[in-house]
């Protein structure tokens, strides 16, 4: 309870995305990351894992990064010490995952299964909890949600690539006019640049401004 109002804190909602400089989150051939991750950005990563989020995502993401988190914790994963570190770190951080397909009980620690509507489901969440929330890739869950007004940063951290041939998932696609309020900005290791704004979702452009 907050000591000036009495009024309960609603928790804040973060869309956490990367990108390409053309705007896909991911592309065919390529490494995760691009291949472009480096140690100040990994180093950030296992930062933000100790923040208390807890993640929202659908079945694709839950899917992928259950694998990567079990893959990344065995011996002959072949992943790198930190990559490793910030995918196995995720088994222990709450997650809510939106699916009609999954069947519960999910088998990634500390998953919990969401059946109904996401956007209703998060929008109590929001009323009702305090702890932060933050969504991990599900690009379609993040556009719903903004397109909602349910989120309060939207953060991207872009990656010095243009993959215009084997670009995949792009991230706009469907999205609503957006007004954006930048917050926060920081290069990791030369080249990925982070960007962080505050949203409003627009009906349409914005008038003229006048002379």
């Amino acid at each position: 309870m907050s000591q000036a109002t009495g009024e309960t804190r609603a928790s804040s909602l973060m869309v956490d995305l990367i990108i390409s400089l053309d705007g896909y989150a991911s592309a065919e051939g390529w490494p995760g990351w691009w291949g472009l991750e480096g140690p100040e950005y990994l180093a950030w990563l296992e930062e933000e894992g100790q923040k208390n989020y807890t993640f929202l995502l659908g079945a694709n993401t839950y899917r992928l990064m259950s694998g990567m988190s079990q893959e990344a914790a065995s011996a002959d994963s072949g992943f790198s010490d930190n990559e490793g570190a910030s995918l196995t770190g995720l088994a222990a951080v709450p997650k809510v995952v939106f699916s009609s397909t999954l069947k519960a009980p999910l088998t990634w620690p500390n998953s919990q299964l969401v059946a109904g509507d996401a956007v209703e489901a998060v929008a109590e969440m929001k009323r009702s909890g305090t702890a932060p929330l933050s969504t991990l890739g599900s690009l379609s869950l993040c556009r719903s949600l903004l397109t909602a007004g349910l989120v309060d940063r939207f953060r991207l951290v872009v990656f010095p690539v243009i993959t215009g041939r084997t670009g995949s998932e792009r991230i706009y696609d469907g999205y609503p006019d957006v007004a954006l309020d930048m917050v926060d900005s920081r290069t990791f290791d030369g080249r990925l640049q982070l960007l962080e704004y505050v949203p409003t979702v627009l009906s349409g452009p914005p008038a003229p401004r006048s002379a």
